[in-house]
C-alpha cells in the first residue's frame, strides 16, 4: 500500500485573492490572478521523491455562487498544472467539487457527495490507488480540510494563513504550521513517529 499527502488548493499552493465585492479573500477568478505561493513547489517535490502520492483536495464553488465562470476554473486549474509539471512534480489526482448547496447554478446547486469536509475524494484515491490512510495527511488551511483528514483517518496539518483565519478554530488538526515548507519538514522528519 502506497502513502499520501492531500492538498487543499486555495491558500495551500497558490495564494487568495481579495474580493472586493464581499470583502474577503477568496479563490481566484481569473487566469491573471493564480500565484503559486513562495517555497511551495520545492517541499511538494521533496515529498514526492520520498515515496508521497500527492493528490489536490479543493472546494471550487466561485462558478456555482455565479462569481466566475467555468471555463476561467478551468483554465486557473491548467495554469497551476502547468507549473507544477514544470517543476517535475506529478499530482497524481486534482480532485474539485464545484458544487455548492446555497449556489445559483442549479444543476451544482444541491447537497453533494464530495465536498469537504465529507471524505468522497480521499476514499475514492484509496481505492483507485490502493493507499494506506493511516500513513497519509491532509494538509489544509480551514476546518473543513482538517475535518475532512480527521474523517478519512489520515493525519492532519493545519496551515496558519492570515487571510483564512476566518474559516479555522473549530477543528482538530494533529499540527499546526505557518506554510507547506514547515508541513513537509514536519512530515519527513517524523515519519518514524506517532502523530500526536
Amino acid at each position: 500500500m502506497k502513502k499520501a499527502i492531500f492538498l487543499d488548493r486555495d491558500g495551500v499552493i497558490n495564494k487568495l485573492v481579495f474580493n472586493h465585492k464581499t470583502n474577503e479573500y477568496e479563490s481566484p477568478h481569473d487566469p491573471s490572478d493564480l500565484e503559486i505561493i513562495s517555497d511551495t513547489l520545492e517541499p511538494m517535490k521533496r515529498l514526492e521523491d520520498s515515496g508521497y502520492y500527492l493528490f489536490v483536495v479543493s472546494n471550487q464553488p466561485s462558478f456555482t455562487k455565479g462569481k466566475t465562470t467555468l471555463e476561467k476554473i478551468k483554465e486557473i486549474h491548467q495554469r497551476l498544472q502547468k507549473k507544477i509539471e514544470d517543476y517535475g512534480i506529478n499530482i497524481r489526482e486534482y480532485y474539485y467539487c464545484y458544487h455548492h448547496p446555497k449556489g445559483v447554478v442549479s444543476e451544482y446547486s444541491f447537497e453533494c457527495d464530495c465536498r469537504k469536509p465529507k471524505t468522497f475524494f480521499l476514499n475514492k484515491a484509496k481505492e483507485d490507488y490502493d493507499l494506506d490512510l493511516r500513513n497519509s495527511w491532509m494538509i489544509g488551511d480551514q476546518d473543513s480540510d482538517i475535518e475532512c483528514g480527521n474523517n478519512a483517518g489520515v493525519g492532519t496539518i493545519m496551515i496558519l494563513n492570515e487571510q483564512s483565519r476566518k474559516k479555522r478554530g473549530h477543528s482538530y488538526p494533529n499540527y499546526s504550521v505557518n506554510n507547506l515548507l514547515e508541513s513537509a519538514n514536519l512530515i519527513l522528519n517524523n515519519k518514524n513517529e506517532n502523530r500526536k
